[in-house]
């Protein structure tokens, strides 16, 4: 057993973590385990920090007290009290008499510190007489960056470099950008954070640039298309450019109005199954300027025949 026992089993509750008493049979251990995992499973969570955190958290307690021979061992380990009673005693001090269950302390803590005997054998927190350096298994931080891509890169996909400084130097890492990312996004590079035993993850927070044509709403594109007051009022038939390059003819229904909002089906961002979103093509009234005098002449002639004023409901005109 001494070998499996790990530093944080002696700092950790797993049983509280999963929320089950100590003596809990297997079945309601793993009851407990996936009730706590399906509520909060990064994929019923998404961007909730604090979800994965206690995902984590869940799943390293299941790893060890989900398993028998691990539960025992941690049962065992957890007898001994805060750092396996390396302050407390329980034997002779020699290291040799501290064993419990035939297991023996000197090893257990040797195993957990890194240290080649008991409390007085040496080699628990550093280089002493007959013992070894202290080796304790500290897991890397995790770390965040920001990573700037362009508008068509968050829509196609794409593969990139992201350039680091931290404590392990200058370092550069790819980074898989799949189809269809959102600013505000995190993708998790497992690994990739601070050093340490486990490395840390790397969550890289995406910033999308703007295109000059469209604009975004998760899988829909959208695109403000002006037309003319004519076209507006008697309806029309215009071209309409779409992501890919290729331009498709809207109708313009008779009597459309400002900022009304008509729909191209399957024209927006390719979703995980390469079914595309749509395209939402707001109508904006381009009002002429510098009107030719046949023109003024036209539009004061059909102004005179309107006789119903556009305000008669905010009760101002009559």
């Amino acid at each position: 057993m001494a070998n499996d026992i790990k530093r944080e089993w002696f700092e950790t509750d797993y049983y509280a973590v999963l929320g089950v008493a100590k003596d809990a049979p297997q079945a309601d251990v793993t009851k407990a385990y996936r009730k706590l995992a399906r509520e909060y499973h990064p994929d019923t969570n998404p961007g909730d920090e604090v979800a994965e955190e206690r995902f984590k958290e869940i799943s390293g307690a299941y790893d060890v007290v989900g398993d028998e021979a691990k539960r025992k061992s941690y049962d065992q380990a957890r007898q001994m009290g805060p750092m396996g009673g390396a302050f407390g005693g329980g034997g002779g001090a020699g290291g040799a008499g501290f064993g419990f269950e035939g297991v023996d302390l000197g090893d257990l803590l040797g195993s957990v510190f890194g240290g080649a005997g008991g409390a007085a054998g040496g080699g628990l927190f550093g280089d002493q007489p007959g013992g070894r350096h202290a080796r304790i298994k500290r897991p890397g931080r995790d770390q965040e960056a920001r990573l700037t891509i362009s508008f068509d890169e968050a829509v196609r996909g794409s593969t990139t470099s992201l350039n680091l400084t931290d404590d392990s130097g200058r370092r550069s890492i790819k980074v898989r950008i799949p189809e269809g990312v959102e600013s505000g996004q995190r993708i998790r590079l497992r690994g990739k954070g601070g050093p340490g035993d486990p490395p840390g993850d790397l969550y890289v927070v995406i910033d999308v640039g703007e295109h000059p044509t469209f604009g975004r709403k998760g899988a829909k594109l959208t695109l403000e298309l002006p037309v003319t007051i004519a076209e507006a009022a008697l309806g029309a038939e215009v071209r309409v450019p779409t992501y890919t390059g290729e331009a498709v003819t809207m109708r313009i229904p008779a009597g459309t109005q400002h900022g009304r909002t008509l729909r191209v089906r399957g024209a927006g961002v390719p979703d995980d199954d390469d079914n595309a979103g749509d395209l939402l093509v707001t109508v904006t009234i381009a009002v002429p300027q510098n009107l030719s005098k046949k023109q003024t002449e036209a539009l004061q002639a059909f102004a005179d025949l309107d006789t119903e004023s556009p305000r008669k409901r905010l009760g101002v005109d009559e």
